[in-house]
């Protein structure tokens, strides 16, 4: 077979791929038969090299949904792989909430609609960079809870909330052993990284939640990620960016290899940079990964959305995994989304001689080698690898001479014909765009309310010991207020406030003035404030409001963390005067938070100030009213001139903002804040922010984003500097 003949059958698999998603459109016609052996997973008697995505529900739409599975279908994907989020779904005891971007059901449908498989990773422990990682506060209130350990009072609600969960998808028909989509649930989450903080009771607990998930009687596989002692018959798989490298392989000889998270991208905190994870790199390591047996990839995330709401874990941003090959918004990001697409249409092309060849591995050179997967019937596949970063490499295979671009595999399925080179990149590069459309820039459209700052004989709770954060918010609120009395007995100079915490935020006010700010990082545990007070002559009162910012996702013992103040001091020249152990009152939330401000009928509760507006102000509410703009583009709010605080569209919070946590170079790590397109009405939307350290509301912007062809771009534009 020529060259030329590979390139038309590659345009023929390629549009197939496109029309009938990968070969994921005979999805649950008829109920399917999940099994697996050494090689792959067996679906109806076939064997499957599957490439999966990851897209989460909440964080997108139901509005969203469909436009970002058929993406992923179009990319070549048959699988979308989601986690189930514990908290959202039960945020009370036995109270559930199923709705809105929370219909599970109806987003395992739209995949089922659209010919695609599904992989739903119940856990329930999730992390995933969300807030508690995934379980729900009231968790923290059972008496001799111990999360994930082989605890009675853990393992009854855990097993009470997978198995209302897996009831949920069979009273649904949507395990694939019922006609469904769902070909594989997963138990826990990388637990393995923190089994031996348990001792004993990590294993037994590993051992039980097997035993319990398999006992639940899906009719489809079980598998535990990065958990090498996965019980049988529980897969383990892989997680990380080089998992052909990494992965010491299944932990039985009759279970396939399987990457559940290939991360597209890397989280991003306040404070940090985005990591950008080249198409080249991922397709190099998803071939590796391919040409040492692996048959089931999954990218983590294929669209990352947004961390709407106070879903976020400690000092993430509200963007997720913006780089990942659909972005933030559901727009292409290329070249990653094409460059995988063509890798996984000559997977496919070659796909049956993958599952069914034997397979040998020879070195071709000092830092090359072979893959090559050969049947009896004469079938073969050949993966060339070049490990030389930096040099191209010429080899020889079966007396044909190869030309290997550095850190590059070759992708040959007849043995003989070079269709794809992980290095080869023909997708065009696109830039993302953005465009002002609105400006709220006239003082007459906002109105601004100032939150009230508590002090001592203002508050209702009172203790003698400094309480912990999270235990007094609940969740409920990001926010805490310390308040002290301070009488002098004796003159006090130069008086400095000492505040050690263990949350993220503090701001500081001495009889109700601002004496600032100070935080931590996602890096360092922990924050000191230390700064000059005015006190009066009698009795002065403190006022210190802690703040976190989402909850840990992570760790052994998450129900035992401390959050909050854990020593303050006023220290004058004559003497130290300590309140760590003095009479402290305690205020949850704030008060436009009790009187939901955000929400239009709420308004009225408060005295909106409509006769000025102010600007780097504390602790301040701002309303403004705007028309939806005109066409279909995703729009951002622009926070670019505010400090710190959070944001509501129409009474739904579109999450923190935190502008003024600057990178080591000098620039915030978001400005953009995502609008979902079904918040927002026509006309007449309420835009409500409350800024905790001030800001100048008068430069918002309401942002149109786009993508452009970057070369087409460059070429229009030298038209003008010729």
């Amino acid at each position: 077979m020529k060259w030329s003949l590979w390139m038309v059958v590659m345009v023929v698999v390629a549009t197939a791929m496109v029309e009938g998603g990968g070969g994921g459109s005979n999805v649950a016609r008829e109920n399917n038969n999940v099994t697996y052996d050494g090689r792959s997973l067996i679906i109806d008697g076939q064997r499957k090299l599957l490439f999966s995505g990851s897209i989460h529900y909440p964080r997108s739409t139901p509005q969203m949904w469909p436009s970002l599975i058929t993406k992923a279908k179009e990319g070549g994907l048959e699988v979308i792989q989601t986690y189930v989020f514990w908290n959202l779904h039960e945020p009370q005891p036995g109270q559930y909430d199923f709705s809105g971007r929370y219909d599970l059901v109806k987003f395992i449908k739209e995949i089922q609609a659209q010919g695609l498989y599904a992989c739903l990773r119940i856990g329930p422990f999730i992390e995933s960079e969300w807030t508690y990682g995934g379980f729900p506060f009231w968790l923290h209130d059972i008496p001799g809870i111990i999360y994930r350990s082989d605890n009675e009072p853990f393992k009854f609600y855990m097993q009470n909330f997978t198995t209302k969960i897996v009831n949920m998808m069979k009273s649904e028909g949507l395990y694939a052993s019922q006609g469904g989509p769902i070909i594989l649930s997963q138990i826990e989450n990388e637990y393995q990284n923190i089994e031996a903080a348990f001792n004993e009771s990590g294993p037994s607990y590993v051992r039980w939640a097997a035993t319990m998930a398999v006992g639940l009687q899906t009719g489809v596989p079980w598998i535990m990620c990065k958990q090498s002692d996965a019980p049988d018959p529980v897969i383990n798989t892989c997680n990380g960016m080089r998992c052909g490298e990494t992965f010491l392989g299944p932990n039985s000889p009759n279970k396939p290899s399987m990457w559940t998270e290939n991360w597209t991208s890397f989280y991003q905190v306040y404070g940090g940079e985005p990591y950008i994870r080249s198409a080249e790199d991922i397709a190099f390591h998803v071939t590796l990964f391919v040409a040492k047996r692996g048959s089931y990839v999954n990218y983590y995330m294929y669209h990352g959305g947004t961390n709407l709401g106070r879903t976020s874990a400690a000092y993430f941003i509200t963007s997720y995994y913006d780089q990942a090959p659909l972005d933030e918004y559901g727009l292409l990001r290329q070249p990653k989304w094409g460059h995988l697409k063509e890798l996984h249409a000559a997977m496919k092309l070659c796909s049956m001689t993958l599952l069914q060849g034997v397979q040998t591995n020879f070195s071709l050179g000092q830092l090359q080698e072979a893959y090559v997967f050969q049947e009896d019937s004469g079938g073969c596949v050949a993966f060339l690898v070049n490990n030389n970063g930096r040099d191209n490499a010429t080899v020889l295979f079966q007396n044909v001479s190869f030309e290997l671009l550095p850190k590059s595999i070759s992708i040959l399925p007849d043995c003989s014909n070079v269709i794809f080179n992980t290095a080869t990149v023909k997708t065009e590069h696109n830039e993302r765009m953005t465009t002002s459309i609105e400006l709220f820039d006239s003082a007459e459209r906002w109105e601004e309310f100032e939150d009230v700052i508590p002090n001592f004989s203002d508050t209702s709770i009172k203790s003698n010991a400094l309480l912990e954060h999270m235990n007094m918010t609940k969740d409920e609120s990001d926010y805490l207020w310390y308040t002290f009395r301070f009488q002098q007995n004796s003159t006090c100079t130069k008086p400095l406030l000492h505040i050690e915490s263990l949350g993220h935020v503090v701001h500081v006010f001495a009889n109700k003035m601002y004496f600032g700010t100070a935080h931590g990082s996602h890096d360092v545990k922990g924050l000191t404030f230390e700064n000059s007070i005015l006190l009066n002559n009698d009795i002065s009162n403190i006022s210190i409001l802690s703040v976190m910012v989402g909850l840990p996702d992570s760790g052994p013992f998450l129900e035992k963390r401390f959050a909050g103040l854990t020593s303050v001091e006023i220290r004058c020249s004559e003497e130290v005067y300590n309140f760590t152990d003095h009479e402290c009152g305690y205020q949850v939330g704030l008060l436009g938070e009790k009187l939901h401000i955000y929400d239009e009928q709420n308004l009225s509760n408060v005295d909106w100030n409509k006769t000025r507006i102010s600007t780097n102000q504390p602790l301040t509410w701002y309303k403004a009213m705007f028309d939806a703009p005109i066409g279909d583009d995703p729009v951002a709010l622009n926070l670019s001139t505010m400090g710190k605080g959070e944001a509501w569209v129409n009474g739904q919070s579109i999450g923190r903002y935190w502008i003024s946590f600057h990178t080591s170079k000098g620039t915030p790590s978001q400005t953009l804040y995502h609008v979902p397109p079904s918040f927002l009405k026509p006309s007449g939307n309420l835009l409500v922010l409350f800024e905790e350290v001030g800001g100048d509301p008068l430069q918002v912007s309401l942002d149109a984003i786009s993508v452009y062809d970057a070369h087409i771009h460059v070429d229009h534009l030298s038209q003008f500097t010729r």
